[in-house]
């Protein structure tokens, strides 16, 4: 019974507690009330009031029960809100906060007038601070590129912005450990003024010392290096490292790569720079299928080798199906060597039937490609045989050695979707009788491309090409070094490479080519534009039966990662014909 007596106290207990304080459950639930807040601020504020005020935040939250919680909530608002207006210049602003019946807060915001800037003092310590012709030329210049200048609004974010591009100025060059030895903004609120200092210590000046590589495991050690312009003893240049972190970005044995000096002023005088690369995968089989009016369909199969032998050779294979074309390759590119020059060697198969021409060929051949910022040039060497068959005409074989040099400069402001600069190409190649050539022939071909942005939505294209084949006769010359043209890219209207000379029920290659075209191209949003355009050309054996053909029509363009998607009707002037095309217009 006792212990029945004492289980049955607590209970007793909390029932009576219960029974106390059910008087005060309406006053307890009064007491907290769902807050609830206007904001009234100038537009140009508000935003940023709005994105950042507790109090805000809280809307339909319960206010506190305690009045000194409420107080303090209040207080709060008033501090946040003067430490928002301050990044923006406003450094005297007016905050009102009315609390109705504690039930509704209305928070009044005044800015006052904004703090502008009325003095500006940049000053240098350290190696840059020397009084030598260079370094005070550049002290100027950046002085002179302080984005925060006397009589702009002080914010805080024009302040963080305009000391971050001042260290990034001293630091781009020659000093690598530069940093901000002090920066003070004395805001005056009675003038509504602001009086800026800030000093940078751009620290010793910095030389490069030895590559130090990490992360290659199957690469050679010495890949790296092949594709490095940068030399010890030379002085310390950000955007040549950054050069060549993108450059071997693009090479394909890598996945990633980070290039950095060692900043510790202790190894100013031969700072190491350390590149850390991972390698990608190196073996790849691919497959591709695709359309142009020019081929028609296509379906590849290719295999990739980007470590062949072990020795970073890049082996590029495939089999390519085309309904016009077909072809089985394989190059293995090298390294580039210290000059930056590229070598290769490869060999190819291939049969066409276009226009009635059939052409069997088979090549070998030697290459070297440099590329210096926006020219490349490419010196090939090669050996083919090339069988050609032409309808209702005399089949032949040809020998042919041939050397052939292009030079190709691209100066637009992006290839995949060029909307300014221009494209240039030259190529002259030939052969002779002295290297196993039926005939002796020297071939000069050239093309330029330029584009104009006439406003923001509008581009111009204007297109222009031409080759002479120097040759007794076009008999005894490859296909490759003569000249046929109609189709994409080329003159729209006609079939694909059905403009040339007439030989049986065939068009095969003439020594003379010349074709130009205009276009303009009208993008109506982001993806999707229309083009207008018209071309006009011809390829012919000799400057008498050359004559000019002219094909004008319309096209959609649709943007496409690989670049402008174009399909295009076309009417053929001299054919009487309309002929639809389908390509990529890419800056070639």
């Amino acid at each position: 019974m006792r212990l029945m007596h004492a289980c049955l106290r607590p209970v007793v207990a909390i029932l009576w507690l219960i029974a106390a304080l059910a008087p005060l459950w309406p006053a307890m639930a009064s007491a907290e009330e769902a807050l609830r807040v206007e904001l009234s601020a100038p537009d140009s504020v508000r935003p940023l009031l709005q994105q950042h005020l507790y109090v805000l935040s809280r809307q339909g939250a319960m206010l506190p029960s305690v009045e000194v919680d409420r107080v303090a909530l209040a207080s709060r608002t008033r501090r946040e809100v003067a430490d928002l207006l301050a990044t923006e210049g406003y450094f005297s602003p007016q905050v009102k906060i009315e609390r109705d019946d504690d039930k509704l807060w209305r928070v009044s915001v005044e800015t006052g007038p904004a703090s502008r800037v009325t003095a500006v003092e940049v000053a240098f310590e350290g190696a840059i601070n020397e009084e030598s012709p260079e370094f005070a030329e550049r002290r100027k210049v950046l002085r002179a590129a302080w984005s925060l200048p006397v009589g702009q609004v002080f914010r805080q974010q024009s302040w963080d912005e305009a000391k971050r591009r001042l260290l990034e100025g001293v630091g781009a060059r020659d000093f690598a450990a530069a940093h901000l030895a002090d920066s003070r903004a004395e805001v005056d609120p009675q003038n509504n003024s602001v009086r800026l200092s800030v000093v940078v210590d751009s620290g010793p000046r910095f030389f490069l010392g030895p590559l130090e590589v990490t992360g290659l495991k199957h690469l050679p050690a010495g890949l790296v290096e092949s594709y490095s312009s940068l030399h010890q003893g030379q002085p310390f240049d950000q955007e040549k490292l950054l050069a060549l972190q993108t450059a071997l970005q693009n090479v394909p044995q890598f996945a990633s790569v980070i290039v950095d000096v060692e900043r510790d002023p202790a190894f100013a005088a031969a700072a190491p720079v350390r590149v850390n690369v991972s390698e990608a995968r190196s073996r790849q089989l691919g497959f591709g299928a695709g359309y142009s009016t020019n081929h028609g369909l296509r379906g590849e199969v290719s295999w990739r080798n980007v470590n062949f032998f072990n020795r970073a050779w890049e082996l590029s294979s495939g089999l390519r199906l085309e309904q016009l074309r077909q072809s089985l390759y394989a190059d293995v590119f090298l390294p580039p060597d210290p000059d930056g020059r590229r070598f290769s060697v490869g060999g190819a198969v291939e049969r066409s039937d276009i226009e009635g021409l059939t052409v069997e060929t088979q090549a070998v051949g030697v290459a070297r490609t440099n590329t210096r910022g926006n020219i490349e040039t490419r010196l090939a060497l090669r050996v083919q045989q090339e069988m050609r068959q032409p309808a209702g005409g005399e089949a032949s074989r040809r020998i042919a050695t041939t050397l052939n040099w292009t030079w190709t400069r691209r100066h637009v402001d992006d290839v995949l979707d060029p909307r300014q600069g221009n494209v240039l190409q030259f190529q002259v190649g030939g052969g002779s009788r002295l290297l196993l050539s039926d005939r002796d022939f020297l071939r000069f071909y050239g093309r330029q491309v330029f584009y104009r942005t006439v406003s923001p939505n509008n581009v111009l294209i204007l297109r222009a090409e031409g080759g002479i084949t120097l040759a007794e006769e076009r008999d005894g010359v490859p296909q490759d070094f003569l000249f046929r043209t109609g189709g994409t890219q080329t003159v729209r209207g006609y079939a694909f490479q059905s403009l040339g000379v007439k030989e049986g029920d065939a068009i095969v290659g003439g020594r003379y080519l010349g074709v130009a075209s205009a276009e303009y191209v009208h993008w109506f949003g982001p993806q999707w534009g229309g083009a207008t355009f018209v071309d006009a050309g011809d390829a012919a054996d000799d400057r008498k039966s050359f004559g000019i053909k002219v094909g004008y029509g319309v096209g959609a363009r649709w943007k496409s990662p690989a670049g402008p998607i174009a399909l295009d009707v076309a009417y053929g002037q001299q054919e009487r014909r309309v002929r639809l095309h389908f390509g990529v217009a890419i800056a070639f």
